[in-house]
Parts: C-alpha cells; structure tokens; sequence
C-alpha cells in the first residue's frame, strides 16, 4: 500500500526524494483518519522549511491538521490543484495529491524517516494501541 521508495514520518506525512528534490505528501492512513477533505492551505513557493516544521494545514469534516516537512528545504513548488479539489489527497495520496516539491537543503534528514515497512508497523501498533 504504502510506496517501497518513499520514505515518512510518525505525522503521516511522505517524502519521494530524487537526487536533491523530494515530493512531500500526506499518507493513505493519514487521508482515511481525516475523513473527506475539504480545505488544504500550503506555503508560498521559496519558503525556507526546517524538519518537521510545520508548513500548512489540512481540513476535513473531522478535524483541522498540522503538515509536517519530513526534511529541511526550500518549497519550489505546491500542489495548485488542491485549492480547486481538496478531494484528491482522498482519492489519491500517493500520487496526485502531492502537496509540496521541496529543494533538499539536508539530505541526511531523510535517515531520520521511516522506511515503507517501518511506516506500516507504526501504523498497525498505532490502530492496535486505539482499540
């Protein structure tokens, strides 16, 4: 479910790095806790991002949530289309829905993440401590 080559964060949110850019987004898990999502507000682009800083919000008909940058860097692009159709990062979080493209400043920061595995074990002792 969750990409091999991406790597996340205990937030919930996912990098794919390639060479010094990473895509950053907010997982499967992450997207089905919310429930339908109807607001995404991002930064402007050149935005400098420390990890896991705190760089927007996601709103659904549940909650309001922090979005984190999994590493440091600046935002080179975000994801116009969710303004338009927030909706997407329901229908597809690991693709389209991305929601920044940031210029690494730090790649070491990406050891510090969690490996699709580890992210899936994570989540599975998460749900078992819920319930």
């Amino acid at each position: 479910m969750y990409p091999e080559n991406y790597r996340y964060t205990k937030e919930h949110e996912w990098i794919d790095a390639q060479g010094n850019q990473g895509t950053v987004g907010i997982t499967h898990h992450a997207q089905e806790k919310l429930g339908d999502i109807v607001f995404v507000e991002l930064p402007k682009v050149g935005r400098q991002l420390a990890a896991m800083e705190s760089f927007g919000t996601v709103e659904s008909v549940k909650a309001v949530s922090d979005l984190f940058s999994p590493a440091s860097g600046e935002v080179v692009e975000v994801n116009t289309a969710l303004a338009d159709n927030p909706a997407l990062l329901n229908q597809s979080p690991h693709q389209a829905a991305w929601l920044i493209k940031i210029r690494l400043s730090n790649p070491t920061d990406l050891k510090a993440l969690l490996s699709a595995k580890d992210y899936e074990e994570f989540v599975h002792a998460s749900e078992e401590a819920e319930s």
